[in-house]
């Protein structure tokens, strides 16, 4: 199954690894690895249902994550600043402009307890402790795919012939934190975002409608931008996904440079975490794919079953290697207390803590 905002898809019907297969027909769940792996899942159902609300432990269908303080991750402290510190060298020489540095966090999942692993379960939580406009589930255990998202950035938007996407860069607790280090680097994805459309977009089409615009997301703000184009004739999905996938804002400028750094400085592949998640609907031409951030995955591949959370943050020449790391803190604080139980609200308000 898999479900996306008030949408719910069912009755499987096939499954690929070609995105062509997007320029056909039906309704399609297409989850992106950041490393290129690509599922696409043809449905036969889709119906209006809201997300259902939480389960509460012991009962059957609940869900039951790991314990705070399980959480181990693939950079620790040192590790990450030292990376910061790595990258404003390769940008001192001239290779790059900005590059984004992530880690991923992994938790054992109760083996004793399958049935409590179920992504859209974490997604009933993930809707009440963390709303966001791009949230989504895919479940197809068969297929190595078991995705909750709560993500807050468009990859791709498409509407007909016109594509949209929606590049974040700047996050701050609050609009007063963010730094001019911020708007410059939201500036240099907008650009790379504009060049990569350009690939596949008639010539002239690529605009700008929104520069920098202040996001309010729960528990923090970010900058947000908007491009827009019209697809040249004779592009489909194949093209739009080579030009512009890895998304800009969570690999860096120029695009090259900055995955060369990030396959030097990570130690774990990253999965559909930075990759996209989201449908098509071949049908009616319209289609909504998220960058992969805010997102948990299961890893089953090895011997017990590992819930996988990634985060990071884009690193600058103004960046701070200690700053950074608070940000990918920030980034994750609230969504490890959801899926682990220790998020609490109070009335209206939302509040999260972690026991980590």
């Amino acid at each position: 199954m898999a479900r996306f905002g008030g949408l719910v898809a069912s009755g499987l019907q096939d499954v690929t690894n070609d995105p062509a297969a997007l320029d056909s027909s039906g309704f399609w769940a297409v989850c992106a690895d950041f490393e290129g792996r690509t599922v696409c899942a043809r449905f036969s159902s889709v119906r209006r249902e809201e997300v259902p609300a939480p389960v509460p432990a012991p009962v059957p269908g609940a869900w039951r994550g790991p314990g705070g303080g399980e959480w181990t991750t693939s950079l620790d402290r040192d590790a990450y600043t030292a990376g910061v510190r790595r990258i404003r060298e390769h940008i001192a020489a001239g290779e790059v402009y900005q590059a984004n540095l992530c880690r991923v966090l992994s938790a054992p999942l109760p083996e004793a307890e399958p049935g409590r692993a179920d992504v859209d379960a974490l997604t009933a939580l993930l809707a009440r402790g963390n709303p966001a406009p791009y949230a989504g589930t895919i479940r197809l255990p068969g297929h190595g795919v078991e995705v909750a998202t709560a993500s807050p950035e468009l990859f791709l938007r498409r509407n007909g012939r016109t594509v949209e996407s929606g590049p974040i860069k700047g996050t701050g607790r609050t609009e007063a934190d963010l730094l001019e280090k911020d708007h410059a680097e939201n500036v240099m994805i907008v650009d790379l975002v504009r060049n990569d459309l350009g690939r596949v977009c008639a010539t002239g089409s690529v605009t700008v409608p929104d520069l920098c615009v202040v996001e309010k997301h729960p528990g923090l703000v970010h900058l947000v931008s908007t491009v827009r184009g019209e697809l040249a004739e004779g592009a489909g999905w194949p093209e739009l996904l080579a030009a512009a996938f890895p998304p800009g804002s969570v690999t860096g400028a120029p695009k090259s440079s900055a995955l060369r750094i990030i396959e030097e400085l990570e130690r774990s592949p990253r999965g559909p975490y930075c990759g996209a998640v989201g449908w098509v609907d071949a049908d009616r031409g319209t289609a909504s794919l998220a960058v992969g951030i805010r997102t948990f995955w299961i890893d089953r591949s090895g011997p017990g079953p590992l819930l996988r959370f990634g985060t990071g943050a884009g690193i600058t020449w103004g960046s701070d290697p200690e700053r950074e790391w608070d940000e990918t803190e920030l980034k994750a604080s609230r969504l490890l207390a959801v899926a682990s139980g220790t998020f609490e609200q109070t009335g209206f308000g939302q509040t999260g803590r972690t026991t980590s």
